[in-house]
């Protein structure tokens, strides 16, 4: 186990590389939960990650020799682009394993910094296996991404910038995928505030470590299949459990809607692009999954790699859970004038057409119709209420997309 000289040191070996990175009070979730709430704004970090601390104080802490040798890490983006910077900093070569289906932004963020990559495995634990074996047959050191005691101690550096500008603090909110981020944070946190709560949050669709840690012994998931890929873990680690099972006081999961929201949220009131598992202690406190009433409470946002397409998506999907869009497929009569008298409506309603695709062919359609799939920008519930009505008056059949 490390303690908190271990995460000192560290901190003097990343003073000058990584940013310390801002905090900033959150008015909204605060009023919303009647708590005195702050974003520890990681996101901002350089290569985008808080995972960068962790990885140059491992390569710090190697000799001469070791890094002369070469690195080799497995990664699904965040640790990744860690590494790879470490790397050319210290111009140690430096191999990285994806799994095969990693966004190509990231992938081209850690080949930026000089590093060689390999796509290999479905998934990150994939991905793992096959690092570890790459690395023992060239003779190159690993670098886990969290089961490493100088990892660790990078990432607690993280607690050390909070402590230094928030006091008196009440619980930390925090993501687990392995649990090197919880542990540092907790190992930092818990030796300065004996007090204080650390509270993890997974995602439901990687549920190891909460499962782990409420059974005290480690449970491995068949799958995992989540939008916080950063936390995409499907093994637990006998020694990370330890950690966690020592210092954290309570896990809570999120389902994946309830991150997308979050995220959402965070780029809509803070103007802050946080990925899936940087988002994950926002959606718990969204959601109603911890009670915060009357305590100052800080929420890591460790990361804001996320991938542009599937940020479109959250967009896309939230607008129109928040009924700001509607998508409408409307069955016409395939004749002159049809679409006019459609767009009519939607004119005298002030609903702004923003997509529009005309379909005659479909073999779902009678002879002499067409469907239009469509997409208007609406201003909430009871403005789609009076689309709708409009289109029945009219005598519109129509679904809802």
């Amino acid at each position: 186990m490390i303690n908190i000289e271990k995460i000192n040191e560290a901190k003097n070996r990343l003073e000058g590389i990584i940013r310390v990175t801002p905090i900033a009070y959150a008015p909204i979730l605060s009023k919303q939960h009647k708590a005195d709430i702050y974003l520890k704004k990681e996101n901002l970090q350089l290569t985008g990650s808080f995972k960068l601390r962790g990885a140059f104080n491992k390569i710090a802490t190697l000799s001469d020799e070791e890094r002369s040798k070469g690195v080799v890490a497995a990664s699904a983006g965040n640790h990744a682009q860690g590494v790879a910077f470490s790397s050319k900093h210290f111009s140690c070569d430096a191999t990285i394993v994806m799994p095969e289906a990693t966004p190509l932004t990231k992938v081209t963020g850690v080949k930026s910094y000089g590093a060689d990559v390999i796509l290999h495995g479905a998934n990150y634990d994939e991905s793992y296996k096959y690092a570890q074996q790459y690395s023992k047959k060239h003779d190159k050191s690993f670098v886990h991404p969290f089961a490493d005691d100088e990892v660790i101690a990078g990432q607690g550096t993280l607690a050390l910038e909070i402590f230094q500008e928030i006091k008196n603090i009440d619980i930390i909110i925090v993501p687990i995928g392995g649990g090197g981020l919880i542990s540092g944070i907790a190992t930092a946190a818990k030796t300065l505030n004996p007090n204080l709560k650390i509270i993890g949050v997974v995602a439901s669709g990687a549920p190891a470590m909460k499962e782990s840690f409420e059974a005290k012994t480690p449970i491995d998931s068949l799958s995992v299949k989540t939008i916080a890929d950063g936390i995409a873990v499907r093994d637990t680690t006998p020694r990370m459990l330890d950690y966690v099972l020592d210092l954290v006081d309570e896990i809570v999961e999120v389902e994946d809607n309830e991150i997308a929201s979050a995220i959402l949220f965070l780029l809509e009131q803070h103007k802050l692009v946080v990925e899936g598992a940087g988002a994950v202690g926002t959606a718990a406190l969204m959601h109603n999954k911890i009670n915060v009433e009357g305590k100052k409470v800080v929420l890591p946002l460790s990361g804001g790699n996320i991938d542009v397409t599937m940020l479109a998506q959250i967009i896309e999907k939230g607008l129109v859970k928040s009924s700001r869009k509607m998508n409408l497929v409307v069955t016409l009569i395939d004749k002159p004038g049809s679409l006019k008298g459609l767009t009519n409506i939607f004119e005298e309603l002030n609903a702004n057409i923003v997509q529009i695709d005309y379909d005659r062919n479909s073999v779902s359609l009678d002879f002499g119709d067409a469907n239009i799939t469509i997409g208007i920008e609406t201003k909430g519930d009871e403005h789609q209420n009076n689309i709708r009505e409009q289109l029945k008056i009219y005598g519109y059949r129509f679904k809802e997309l």
